[in-house]
């Protein structure tokens, strides 16, 4: 059943992300880009098996988070897309220290949820820490690596290979910065294999299916179905 689950999960993110930058434009993609990190840094704590194999969630979300930069790098530049991940790190650092605070609050005798929040976010420090590096890391340079395919010999590379090209090497990044720093003597070694191999095999999977999505969002906006929030910043021609 997981792996139904998984396939639904899957096609409800790219769901929501095509449907924010179908209703928002680019203000869209900005939005979705904190959810995506904060609710991977949620799923990330549950272990599950999927394929035969011991994997966390949050793989998908996360995964969006290079579909939303690379929509906007094709579409509004690279600048857009450095916004974007300055966004999400911004987002994950607050979601951090103000989860923190509220856990060193006395519950009241009446409260029901002090338990469960210890158990999810008191694993959040060092998990929030290998994100933030990960994150970083990982997306300044699906950033400027899809920039760099973008500009390399114009018109001889598609936009599948930039975005496909970009994302692999940038996710085999960040799952290794993040399984290295976030599970590190939590896990067996044989755990913390198959975590990082499912980890970046799923990310893989996602970011082949993503593809589709990235064309559609282009043809959206080449024909101006995409409704564009007032005050969104600039043309969009900057920094390409």
């Amino acid at each position: 059943m997981n792996e139904i689950y998984w396939v639904i999960m899957l096609v409800l993110n790219f769901a929501l992300i095509m449907g924010a930058f179908r209703l928002w434009g680019r203000i869209g993609l900005f939005i979705w880009v904190p959810i995506s990190v904060i609710v991977a840094n949620i799923q990330v704590t549950k272990n599950v098996s999927l394929f035969g194999l011991e994997a966390t969630l949050g793989n998908i979300v996360y995964a969006t988070g290079f579909l939303a930069t690379d929509i906007l790098s094709e579409l509004y530049g690279k600048k857009e897309s450095y916004k974007a991940v300055a966004i999400g790190f911004f987002s994950l650092l607050s979601m951090t220290l103000l989860m923190q605070m509220a856990l060193f609050f006395k519950p009241a005798l009446s409260d029901i949820a002090q338990e469960s929040l210890s158990v999810i976010f008191s694993l959040m420090p060092r998990i929030a820490l290998a994100s933030l590096v990960a994150y970083l890391v990982s997306n300044l340079h699906d950033v400027w690596a899809f920039d760099l395919w973008k500009r390399l010999k114009p018109g001889r590379n598609t936009l599948w290979m930039r975005n496909n090209f970009s994302t692999f090497v940038s996710q085999l990044i960040d799952t290794i910065i993040f399984v290295t720093i976030a599970f590190w003597g939590v896990y067996t070694r044989r755990v913390l294999w198959e975590i990082a191999l499912s980890t970046y095999l799923l990310k893989w999977v996602v970011a082949l299916f993503d593809t589709p999505c990235i064309y559609l969002a282009r043809s959206w906006f080449e024909r101006g179905k995409v409704a564009e929030v007032t005050g969104a910043g600039g043309s969009g021609d900057e920094g390409r």
